[in-house]
């Protein structure tokens, strides 16, 4: 997979992985210009909205394309449900690369202030109860974000396990006989919850939560440490700290387009 133009701002050969989600172009009515956009300058020009944080009006001239139709392309390819896809097809690289590790995986969440409000936001504890949302994330043993979600800031950290590992358990490939089916659960004494111990029993998923009162979290670190430094890839992707999407959906589309980054510069620098 040789470099494009975009190489600078979109690692190599992730197009090739992301062009094939892609809905069909629209053609309007009145003969207007979406078809002769090129899809892969948008993917490139969102890729820069993400790292860099910039608002879409102040898109770069470099990419040929206007603000509205980044934006507009954007809004599209996230309702279509893109970037999950992608998050997904480059997991399922990893996995068949065997760079995957499951045996063990670990959990945690950040608060991310809200500057204008929107769905999934709340006054946050940590923030003087400023508007804010939570990011939570679920990593493999070596810290590869595999599955990511959004709450409102004032959500309780321990409502975030279920989710996360219920998107973990449904990510599966019968044809190839690989299932994504967790090891062992490492978690900070937020999570110790005794109705998640029950279920995670029932699940035949072993955990290791550090119970409040009796131990610290920090015992935990040997294998915590990890999800530290997953939060502080994902930080760096300077959109989404902090949140500036009114709509949750938009905010997890930046989310997940960062997984899936994170995931595949592991999977370059792997394999390459």
């Amino acid at each position: 997979m040789g470099s494009s133009r975009w190489g600078w701002i979109v690692p190599d050969g992730l197009w090739e992985l992301a062009r094939p989600l892609l809905p069909p172009s629209r053609v309007r009515p009145q003969g207007g210009g979406t078809q002769n956009t090129p899809d892969e300058a948008v993917f490139a020009a969102i890729v820069y909205v993400l790292t860099s944080g910039c608002a879409w009006r102040h898109l770069p001239p470099c990419f040929g394309i206007s603000k509205s139709t980044a934006h507009r392309r954007f809004l599209i390819w996230s309702r279509a449900g893109v970037w999950g896809r992608l998050h997904r097809v480059v997991l399922d690289e990893l996995a068949a690369s065997g760079l995957l590790d499951l045996s063990r995986v670990v959990l945690d969440s950040a608060h991310v202030r809200a500057k204008k409000g929107g769905e999934l936001t709340g006054p946050s504890p940590v923030d003087r109860g400023k508007p804010g949302s939570k990011m939570h994330i679920l990593s493999d043993r070596t810290g590869l974000p595999v599955v990511v979600a959004v709450s409102g800031g004032n959500v309780h950290d321990s409502q975030g396990l279920k989710p996360l590992l219920a998107g973990l358990q449904s990510r599966h490939d019968p044809e190839r006989g690989r299932h994504y089916r967790p090891g062992k659960v490492h978690a900070d004494k937020a999570y110790d919850q005794p109705d998640l111990r029950r279920w995670m029993r029932g699940k035949r998923i072993a955990c290791r939560i550090a119970r409040k009162g009796v131990e610290s979290s920090q015992r935990l670190g040997r294998h915590r440490w990890v999800i530290e430094r997953t939060m502080s890839w994902l930080s760096g992707y300077r959109r989404l700290s902090p949140r500036y999407e009114r709509h949750p959906r938009n905010y997890l589309a930046f989310l997940g387009l960062a997984a899936a980054l994170c995931c595949y510069k592991r999977l370059r620098r792997l394999t390459t």
